[in-house]
């Protein structure tokens, strides 16, 4: 089901910076579990960073650890993804996801529930 809403997308250089949003477009209260998904032409879609809300614990895919953090702002029901020093192969549609805490870091992307449409990426070199 599509109810999330991203936003901050857009096109940087590398090691620029952006900051995505996604907030629930239906309700006021969004799911415990959040992630960050992206995807690519050709690839399947690939786990970025979640967030387990209730316990306020995330992950980062490697990929992006020391670059990207997940992080909420409870007082708005907003995720944000805070992405720095981006590279090229950075770049693809980032969708956010939401569901249910159990399993939060271990599911894969089948086992998320409400999705938004995407938000796009693109960093030139």
């Amino acid at each position: 089901q599509e109810r999330l809403l991203e936003s901050g997308g857009g096109s940087v250089q590398a090691g620029g910076s952006l900051r995505l949003s996604c907030v629930d477009s239906q309700y006021t209260y969004m799911s415990d579990c959040v992630a960050w998904f992206r995807q690519t032409q050709g690839k399947e879609r690939e786990p970025v960073a979640r967030i387990l809300r209730e316990r306020n614990s995330t992950r980062v895919a490697d990929s992006v650890k020391g670059r990207f953090a997940i992080s909420e702002d409870r007082a708005t029901d907003t995720v944000y993804l805070q992405m720095n020093g981006l590279k090229p192969e950075d770049s693809g549609l980032y969708i956010c996801a939401a569901k249910s805490s159990p399993g939060c870091f271990q599911s894969s992307p089948a086992n998320f529930g409400y999705w938004g449409q995407g938000t796009q990426v693109t960093v030139s070199s």
